[in-house]
């Protein structure tokens, strides 16, 4: 008996592999369809990160309970708790309630995650047509509720219900500080988000920045320095570097002047552009569904961190964008290739967003994974080839220079930042310790 012990749990493994291998192409799907509203209801970047987290969270829990050398979410979201109910293995389908999950809980959480629900329906018709027993999708489905209400009590606890409550907030006049800018003049995006709960890491001041580069209107300053390398690109960029700014510009608030009119432009945010990256290097390494979910969870989580901790220190040093400052100290009717996104300017959301997930797809994936970002073609941009995350993350850091909305520091500093953050990360999760106990500080 003893003998047979070993061969029927490998034969529950292997049916286990070769029922989420079936669902491997549903996964990068599922998660673009979250994008897809996101892009419709124009959710700001540090949002949409918090909405990815929560909505690949249930599906990584649940895949981590059919695989033993799968950590699972507690080993490094900190405060959460695993999902207890009980399960019936041999009732329960656990793609199809992993990929069922991500498609609810865009229905849940976001704004108009109705627009999910045909898809959802979609989902399940196929399954139903390729012949899944009645029972074996039912019961899949009631897991999948109960999952999904899960996370949603867990993300109730991270502060995103008191945004609301803040004090509006008005620009300081300060010189050096940071102004609405044009076409639309749109209010400060998210200046409360460092109040948000982190997902891995301690807090947001966890990784600190490098302190900015000191405001001046001096034309022998460093600053008036950086301004005139940010307005000379800016005059005469070459068409690579064009194309590598708009294949970046990522910007959700995208507007254009016709006439008298304000024209909206919907893009994909950067936190959209890396989870996509994410899907193509899973499909590319052929990983199994629970470890391309758990890589798509723990992008998500990485990319909510590091937009908590590059926020916290946008409103702390409060810096002025470049174009303003051009406009008002070098040439008056400069204006960026880009359109400058509303918020300020120290440091680069961009860089310390791509640093910290280039950091973690390293980590899974290798120090020289190749592969071709068609995330943009939607937007009519060619792809682009890369030969690391690592480059990739360089590329769409200085992107942010090349298009005019970004000062040298505020793009090298955040990369190192996204850098600090995202080792602090792979670290924690080489070594399976609390994320939390680790601190990099690189402000001096």
């Amino acid at each position: 008996m003893r003998r047979l012990i070993p061969f029927v749990l490998l034969l529950v493994s292997l049916n286990l592999a070769a029922q989420s291998k079936k669902y491997e192409q549903e996964l990068q799907p599922a998660v673009f369809s979250l994008t897809m509203v996101m892009m419709h209801d124009v959710i700001n970047p540090p949002a949409a990160a918090r909405f990815y987290t929560y909505c690949t969270l249930g599906a990584y829990d649940l895949l981590s309970k059919f695989n033993k050398n799968l950590a699972p979410p507690s080993a490094s979201f900190r405060r959460y708790t695993n999902f207890a109910g009980e399960l019936d293995k041999k009732k329960l389908d656990p793609g199809f309630t992993a990929i069922y999950s991500i498609y609810l809980s865009g229905i849940s959480f976001l704004p108009s995650g109705f627009m999910l629900e045909q898809q959802l329906a979609d989902f399940e018709a196929k399954y139903r047509l390729k012949g899944m027993p009645d029972a074996t999708l039912q019961y899949s489905k009631e897991v999948a509720k109960k999952i999904v209400a899960h996370v949603m009590e867990f993300s109730k606890k991270d502060n995103y219900n008191k945004l609301s409550t803040k004090l509006r907030y008005s620009p300081s006049k300060g010189e050096g500080n940071w102004y609405p800018t044009p076409p639309a003049y749109m209010e400060a995006v998210e200046p409360n988000w460092k109040i948000i709960r982190p997902m891995l890491l301690d807090s947001g001041e966890q990784c600190k920045p490098k302190p900015p580069i000191a405001f001046s209107k001096d034309s022998s300053s460093p600053f008036h320095q950086m301004a005139l390398e940010v307005y000379r690109v800016g005059n005469s960029a070459t068409r690579e570097q064009k194309e590598i700014a708009a294949f970046w510009d990522c910007n959700p608030f995208a507007i254009t002047s016709s006439g008298h009119m304000n024209v909206g432009f919907k893009k994909i945010s950067p936190g959209g552009h890396w989870m996509n990256i994410a899907s193509i290097a899973s499909l590319k390494a052929g990983l199994p569904l629970d470890k391309a979910v758990q890589v798509q969870s723990l992008t998500a989580a990485t990319l909510m961190d590091a937009f908590i901790s590059c926020w916290e220190e946008k409103y702390r040093s409060n810096r002025i964008r470049p174009e303003t400052y051009i406009n008002r100290h070098v040439d008056a009717k400069w204006m960026p290739l880009l359109q400058t996104p509303p918020f300020p300017e120290y440091t680069s959301g961009h860089s310390v967003v791509s640093g910290a997930v280039a950091e973690l797809l390293t980590y899974f994936f290798g120090d020289h994974f190749a592969y071709e970002d068609d995330t943009e073609l939607m937007f009519e941009l060619p792809a682009r080839q890369f030969s690391s995350f690592r480059q990739a993350a360089e590329e769409a850091a200085i992107s942010r220079l090349y298009g005019g909305i970004h000062f040298r520091d505020a793009v090298e500093y955040g990369v190192e930042q996204g850098r600090a953050i995202g080792t602090v990360i792979v670290s924690s999760l080489k070594s399976g310790s609390s994320i939390g106990q680790r601190t990099t500080n690189n402000r001096k």
